[in-house]
């Protein structure tokens, strides 16, 4: 059965404060490590004034200090924005801290419109081919030197799983290419996940790392003890959507707002899209029927969920409800089948 994991954008409340942001993220890393979550992941975002995780591997050291178990990751460093160098010690040193815990998720786009592009100095001047070359030169700092003379200290030596990430049937081509694990943002953009996926099986190369093609894909899960509690904790997550298509950053993750909540006989099917990604909003039972929807659409091996929800005692809840969920998925999996 397909394991759980999270994805943090370590959501900054209106009104909040970035402290408060990174001892919640820290909070829900360790929960679910607790329950048992396969991965914690944070993605990288700049200059988003509700979102805290643009040094990604510094939360991700903040997050391992309260964690024993989970793996750790970003999900993911867009490389466009980064030298390979930088990467691979700030990964190093995390591989130090944080031994056989450590995954890489490696994205292509910037994550960020032209001004935060400049500033960050390296996303307008990358070329648009270069990006598989960043890669393998990552690859090659870890596993020793890209050239005579070169050493990242820490890095050399250092064992992060590298993934690639994507939205599109360009990232599927590089993983199987490489031979990487490939994770698709269907929380976001679903678009092409069908054939993203069917691209990366049919063209897998088995590389030293590994041998077969494996498969993450996301999804935005709220899920609360009632199905019209988990709608309105959504319209959270609906305010952000609004506000990023309309182009205006806002000032935080706002509270719910009744307005917004879907009237019961309006409400998508679970699993289907909610925003601009693939969502599973509501009950316990509402909540698997989504999971297990996409699952079984995609033959993943991992799932990967965001939860954006205001109220930190109901995401904790939420968090706690989604690996209930999938538990029970991987039950009724076990489960023997009675014939005639």
């Amino acid at each position: 059965m397909a394991e759980l994991s999270f994805l943090d954008l370590v959501p900054v409340l209106e009104n909040g404060t970035v402290s408060d942001a990174m001892a919640r993220a820290a909070r829900v890393a360790a929960l679910c490590d607790e329950l048992g979550y396969k991965r914690y992941w944070v993605a990288e975002h700049h200059a988003m004034p509700g979102i805290a995780g643009g040094a990604t591997s510094v939360v991700l050291a903040h997050c391992g200090a309260h964690t024993a178990r989970i793996r750790l990751g970003a999900g993911g460093i867009m490389l466009p924005n980064h030298a390979p160098l930088q990467i691979a010690e700030q990964f190093g040193t995390l591989d130090a801290l944080f031994p056989g815990r450590i995954d890489l998720g490696l994205g292509r786009a910037p994550g960020a419109d032209q001004h935060v592009a400049r500033a960050l100095r390296r996303g307008l001047s990358a070329h648009p081919d270069s990006y598989p070359r960043d890669v393998i030169e990552l690859q090659q700092y870890f596993a020793g030197s890209p050239e005579p003379g070169l050493v990242a200290t820490p890095g050399a030596g250092a064992r992060p799983e590298l993934w690639i990430l994507g939205s599109s049937t360009y990232g599927a081509q590089l993983a199987a290419f490489l031979g990487l694990p490939y994770g698709f943002a269907s929380h976001f953009s679903p678009q092409a996940l069908d054939e993203a996926l069917a691209i990366y099986r049919a063209n897998f190369r088995p590389s030293a790392t590994l041998a077969a093609p494996h498969v993450m894909v996301a999804m935005n899960v709220i899920v609360a003890d009632s199905d019209d509690e988990a709608h309105l904790l959504a319209t959270s997550f609906q305010q952000a959507f609004i506000a990023l298509r309309r182009g205006e950053p806002g000032t935080g993750l706002k509270p719910p707002l009744p307005e917004l909540v879907i009237p019961r006989g309006e409400r998508p099917l679970p699993g289907r899209p909610l925003g601009m990604g693939l969502a599973a909003v509501g009950d316990l039972a509402t909540v698997r029927e989504g999971m297990a929807w996409l699952l079984e659409r995609t033959r993943a091996d991992e799932l990967i969920i965001g939860s954006q929800i205001w109220d930190h005692a109901a995401r904790e809840r939420g968090v706690r409800l989604a690996m209930e969920a999938m538990a029970s998925l991987s039950e009724r999996q076990r489960a023997p089948t009675v014939s005639g």
